[in-house]
This record gives C-alpha cells, sequence and structure tokens, in this order.
C-alpha cells in the first residue's frame, strides 16, 4: 500500500487503527506501537530542552537553584569597564556596543540555566516541541509576553528577528541561521523552525539550542534599511532593564522596569534584583582600580595577580567595608594565548610557530611577573573533562581521528604531550637549543645577530599587537626572550578602537586574545577553528586556522547523541588544536577573584561560572 510521507494522523487515530485490527500480526503491531511512541514523544511540549539528556528542573520548578528566590529589591550596582563604547546595538558587525544592551534590554525564547551544561528554559517562549532528530523546533510563544511599549510579543516578531539577523547580524550569527531551511508562523503565538542537514546527511544536534538563545526584536519599532547603523538612540526590548541615561563612551545606565512582564516566572525569580545598574567606562586600568578603591565603583573582577597580591591594602579592605573573595568555578579555563596569524608567510610554517613556543618561558615569568599565581594552560578545554591533556585517546577519539593521521602528533594521541617547561632561572637554554633545531628545519639560520632565512635572506621578524599596559609588559618580556636567537619582535600599543577594527580584518602578525569556554561547546567553535571562518571578516578565527581535521572533529561534536560520544569529539578537536601549534598558550587563574562592598550579598549555592551579580542584592 502507498501512502503519503506527510498523512495527517494523529497519535489517538493511530492507535484507534491498531485496536480496530486484533488480527494483526505481532510483529507489525509492535513496530506501529514503537513508532506511535516517537510521535507521541516528539509531539508532546516541553517546558525546557538539553544538549545532552534531560534538563535537570521539572516542569514545577520555582526558581533556578542558585538563586535566593526571596532576595531583596532595590539600590543602585555601579561596575567598571576598561574601554569605550559608540554604539546601543550589540547584534550588529559595526561599531562598540555598550555592555549589558544584550542581556538586560532584549530577551531571548529561552533562558539558560548556568548550572548545568547546556540547558535552557521557557523565557518568552512557554514551551517547545523538539523531535528525537531535532531537525526542527516549534516554539510555544506567551501571550502575556510584552515588550517595553505594551506591545505583544508574536511569532511576527520572532521571524522578523530571524531574517533580519540572518541578513545583517554577525558573521557567526548569520552562519547559524543559514542552517535553517524554513521558518513560518503557526498562529500569532507558534513558530516552527526545519534545520538543513549538513554535508553528511547528520543532523547539528544543538540548532534548537540556539534558536533558543535567539533575541526576539521589535517589528513595529525597528527599521531594516537603518539597522546595521551604529546609534545611541536607547533600543526597545522586553527585558527587566531599559535604557536611562547615555554618557557616549563614558557611562550607561539601565533602570529597572515596574512593568516587565517576566518578574514573576519561575525562571527569572530571585534576579535582577537592583534598581538601577551604572557601567563606567575607563581608559587606563589604573585609573579604573582607583575609583574602585575610592568606592565609586561596587565590585570588581580581578584578573591581575600582582594587584591582587598587592594592591588591595586599603582602608575599605581593612576596615571590611569590602571583602575579597576566592571563588570556585566549575567551568573549563579557556584558552588565553598569543596567537599566530598563519595567514602571514612567517607563521606558516608549524616548525617556526613551535619553536617561537619553546621560547616562551612561562615559568620565569609566572614567578617574576605574577607572584606564581597563574597555572599553565594545557589545553583549550582546561579544567574540565574535555580536556584531552594527559590522557590518551579512547577508542572513539581513534576512530574519529583515523583518517587524519596526520594532523595529530602521537605524542598527543597518547596523552604524553606537555608544554615547554624551564627551571624558572631565566636561563632557558634547552628550550633555546630546541628552537634552533626547529628554525633550522625550517630553513633559518643566524646570520650574525639577525636569524635570517637561508634561501632568501629574508630576517624573522614580526609585529604584536597589544591595546593595554598589562599586555605591553608580557610583550616585552617575550620580546627580550627572542633578542639571543636574533628574531625580531615589534610591539605596537594602539587604542581599543583600532585594535578591534585590526582584529576584524585579520590585520595583525600577532595578538595576544581569550577564547571562554563552557562545558557544552558549540557551533561557536567553528567560528574560532573552522576553514570557512579563516578568511570571514569578524570571525574569531584569529589564527586563519583551514584544516579538515578540525572541520570534521566540530561536525562530529556537533551530531554527538550521547554525553559520551560529545566528550570524545570535543577531545579529538582539542587534539587536533594542540597538534597545530596554533598558539602560544598561556596561563589561567585556579578560582574567581572578585572584591566587592561588603553591603552586596549573595545566594550560598553558585553557578558554574562561581560570580553572578545578577543573582545578588544589597542588603538592607
Amino acid at each position: 500500500m502507498r501512502t503519503s510521507a506527510r498523512l495527517p494522523i494523529s497519535v489517538a487515530g493511530a492507535a484507534a487503527i491498531v485496536c480496530s485490527f486484533p488480527s494483526m500480526s505481532t510483529s507489525v503491531s509492535a513496530i506501529l506501537g514503537l513508532a506511535l511512541m516517537a510521535v507521541a514523544a516528539a509531539a508532546e511540549p516541553r517546558h525546557g530542552i538539553a544538549m545532552h539528556g534531560a534538563p535537570r528542573l521539572s516542569e514545577t520548578f520555582t526558581s533556578l537553584p542558585y538563586v535566593e528566590p526571596g532576595a531583596p529589591k532595590g539600590g543602585r550596582l555601579s561596575l567598571a569597564i576598561n574601554g569605550s563604547f559608540d554604539s546601543l546595538n550589540p547584534l550588529i558587525f559595526k561599531g562598540e556596543s555598550a555592555a549589558g544592551v544584550r542581556g538586560y534590554v532584549y530577551e531571548s525564547l529561552m533562558a539558560r540555566a548556568d548550572d548545568e551544561p547546556f540547558s535552557l528554559y521557557g523565557l518568552i517562549a512557554r514551551s517547545v516541541d523538539v523531535p528525537d532528530d531535532r531537525r526542527s523546533i516549534t516554539f510555544q510563544l506567551r501571550p502575556e509576553a510584552r515588550f517595553a511599549d505594551g506591545k505583544p510579543i508574536t511569532a511576527d516578531d520572532v521571524l522578523f528577528t530571524y531574517r533580519l539577523l540572518m541578513e545583517k547580524g554577525w558573521p557567526a550569527q548569520r552562519g547559524y541561521y543559514r542552517k535553517i531551511a524554513t521558518a513560518e508562523a503557526r498562529g500569532p503565538h507558534a513558530v516552527h523552525f526545519v534545520f538543513k542537514p549538513e554535508a553528511d546527511g547528520s543532523a547539528d544536534r544543538e540548532m534548537p539550542l540556539i534558536m533558543g538563545l535567539m533575541p526576539v526584536l521589535p517589528a513595529h519599532k525597528i527599521n531594516p534599511d537603518t539597522f546595521e547603523q551604529t546609534t545611541l538612540e536607547p533600543p526597545l526590548g522586553s527585558g527587566p532593564y531599559a535604557v536611562s541615561r547615555v554618557d557616549a563612551g563614558r557611562s550607561i545606565t539601565y533602570s529597572k522596569r515596574a512593568d516587565w512582564w517576566a518578574k514573576d516566572l519561575a525562571i527569572t525569580r530571585g534576579r535582577f534584583n537592583f534598581d538601577e545598574i551604572r557601567h563606567e567606562y575607563f581608559r587606563d586600568a589604573s585609573v579604573l582600580f582607583e575609583a574602585f578603591k575610592a568606592g565609586e565603583i561596587d565590585s570588581l573582577t580581578e584578573t591581575d595577580p600582582g594587584r591582587w597580591s598587592t594592591g588591595y591594602r586599603f582602608s575599605a579592605v581593612d576596615e571590611g567595608r569590602v571583602v575579597k573573595r576566592e571563588i570556585a568555578t566549575r567551568l573549563p579555563a579557556g584558552m588565553s594565548a598569543l596567537v599566530f596569524n598563519t595567514r602571514r608567510e612567517v607563521f606558516a610554517d608549524a616548525r617556526v610557530r613551535e619553536a617561537l613556543l619553546h621560547l616562551f618561558d612561562f615559568e620565569w615569568i609566572n614567578r617574576n611577573l605574577f607572584g606564581a599565581l597563574y597555572k599553565r594552560t594545557q589545553s583549550y578545554f582546561e579544567r574540565s573533562e574535555l580536556s584531552s591533556f594527559g590522557i590518551p585517546a579512547d577508542a572513539a577519539e581513534r576512530a574519529l581521528l583515523e583518517r587524519f593521521a596526520d594532523a595529530v602528533r602521537p605524542d598527543v594521541l597518547d596523552g604524553r604531550a606537555r608544554l615547554p617547561v624551564s627551571d624558572g632561572s631565566g636561563n632557558n637554554r634547552a628550550n633555546q637549543q630546541a628552537a634552533v633545531k626547529l628554525l633550522a628545519a625550517a630553513g633559518y639560520k643566524l646570520d650574525g645577530r639577525r636569524m635570517v632565512h637561508a634561501a632568501t635572506g629574508k630576517p624573522l621578524a614580526f609585529e604584536v599587537l597589544a591595546n593595554s599596559r598589562a599586555q605591553e609588559r608580557l610583550l616585552l618580556t617575550y620580546q627580550r626572550a627572542l633578542e639571543p636567537l636574533g628574531i625580531a619582535m615589534t610591539l605596537r600599543l594602539i587604542d581599543s578602537a583600532q585594535y578591534e577594527a585590526r582584529l576584524k580584518e585579520g590585520a595583525f602578525d600577532m595578538i595576544q586574545t581569550y577564547w571562554a569556554s563552557s562545558l557544552s561547546p558549540g557551533n561557536e567553535q567553528i567560528n574560532r577553528w573552522g576553514s570557512r571562518s579563516a578568511d570571514q571578516v569578524g570571525a574569531r578565527n584569529y589564527a586563519g586556522i583551514k584544516s579538515p581535521a578540525t572541520d570534521a572533529m566540530i561536525q562530529a561534536m556537533l551530531a554527538a547523541r550521547g554525553a559520551d560520544e560529545f566528550r570524545s569529539a570535543v577531545r579529538a578537536l582539542d587534539r587536533v588544536l594542540r597538534s597545530g601549534t596554533f598558539v602560544i598558550p598561556l596561563y589561567h587563574l585556579p578560582n574567581v577573584w572578585v572584591a566587592h562592598k561588603a553591603e552586596l550579598k549573595g545566594p550560598q549555592r553558585t553557578p558554574n561560572g562561581g560570580f553572578d551579580l545578577d543573582t545578588y542584592w544589597i542588603a538592607k
């Protein structure tokens, strides 16, 4: 019998068919029964979704586990940011947007639970329908959801946002949304997305969650023709705060909305407790710290070990008006590194990159510049079970990497590889000798006091961009370490606007940067390491990596159906990146360092990141 592939039959109707034919064979009945179960599972609305498995919280949860549901409301929070801004649109490529707009003004269809690896719960969306193969998703919107001007949030706003950002949003965002085959409204409060299969026919299982995190913009307010232009006009959103004051490049103030539609939802209870949040901008980090010492700033997350060790000896700390805390974090450390732009001829040879890696004396730098408080970062997913450091590849990893034997070093595959180590004395002779051998293999030789290419006579020289004095101090130390081998490194310190512009264009030889990491890496890895992002303006693939092995491991990670399969794919990606020597890994802090005014209080239980000011309040 021939049937339509889109037979419009309900679960109840199909069950009735089975009951109507008691003589139906056991095997056929069993098969149809399994099919009915699958249809029922796919059609059942859910209050949340997890990347792997099920979300931890039940449909009846009343608040997130790491908040204080009855937290006091009110007061003003003042925070500091090093840099400047010239726009209030965080969703476009142009300009430098003010911090906070995306999180305080705009809301997403769903909200993330920060004590789970990657789970989302309904916010604007009341529920979601997701089949097991994750090739589509339907969002059922809350009828009560409203923008700040009182207009209801509808399916048309969701579709408007998707189409606008796919055409004019950030390059990475456009890449995500191009994976959508069809998008349609199913009534005023339902939106259905169908996703394209990957090149190998598999599904990108992260796409339903990516759509859940899409912000929803007001179609009645935004002009698509001018959306890409930078602006300081306060945006209209549906979030807990509205922009109340702007001093271009210097400060921005957010005021709590008394009519915020979502203030009584379980996902928001105990959060966003301040009446006002002010972000002050400082172009100099030392001036910023002086403002904190003077009491003008309420909370500061510290990343400078020297300042953490000796800089907090001032009266407010001594008298208990400011508390200094080390908070454990459960998140991966991420990758802080000096990045080789492999598009540049000077860094095209991996042996040159490996030589320069040997010449970075972490042990001496850590002891003399940072009081030995840092730990060396050995993996792109350091401090988590996703790291491949010190662990032999399992059978699943080896199967993934089998086609790419040249992309993974044997010592990385079997878990023996580690970064070069010195005795910390400043006499890095053994690593210098290793570097000279690598450079010789790459065709370089010492010519007097210069390292030159034997065939061309071209000196080994490159420029490093920096945009802060803290970077400058580290890079000058590295510059001195290169001089004995005749390697010419030039340091160029530029302002933040120029720096961001050159990063977006890939106009640099080397930079110092940081890629944050989560317990559920996903499509952002394409933007960082994927071949198609290597020449894309605005992408974060600063190293210019074009590697079929990297692409394949990212694809395996996105297609993974279970936690074990996912972990093996991420570790395999880690091994490929470590083997390629695309960066000089730097270091990370073992915990989160925070100093804040004593009247700021927070819940006993913490999220994975350790510190979230959106769950804090001011003690009366």
